[in-house]
């Protein structure tokens, strides 16, 4: 057994280069082979978002604070709020983040395919953003 207390692993600021705005990750888990789950709670300040991305594996959204938004390729903008749980299937292009309005926390969990559990992609831009 191996526990991880709270507040025993700093928290990083989410880089510019795979987020817009201000985010914070706060690493949950990520333990060594023959495991491949990772996860972390990850903070979005209003208007604060992921790129485009996708998971070899799929991804696991746990929404625990505040109204955000989800979109995959080609879908709608949804609304995402504290309770709820989404999913992304493998390979599918996707971003989230917060409201332009209210900030948004969720926890994330995706597994590693051959020691990666995210392929980034291009920033999602102001007017994709604001394409509801």
């Amino acid at each position: 057994m191996e526990i991880n207390r709270s507040g025993s692993r700093p928290s990083q600021a989410g880089s510019a280069e795979y987020f817009t705005g201000r985010v914070r990750i706060d690493p949950l888990m990520s333990p060594g082979e023959p495991a491949r789950v990772a996860g972390a709670h990850v903070t979005f300040e209003p208007g604060a978002r992921t790129a485009w991305h996708t998971h070899p594996l799929g991804q696991t959204l746990i929404v625990t604070a505040g109204l955000g938004l989800a979109q995959t390729e080609g879908g709608a903008i949804e609304e995402i709020r504290p309770g709820d749980v989404v999913w992304f299937e493998p390979g599918e292009r996707h971003w989230h983040g917060a409201s332009a309005t209210t900030g948004m926390s969720h926890v994330a969990i995706q597994e590693k395919l051959d020691g990666s559990a995210v392929t980034w992609l291009e920033p999602v831009t102001d007017a994709e953003y604001g394409a509801r």
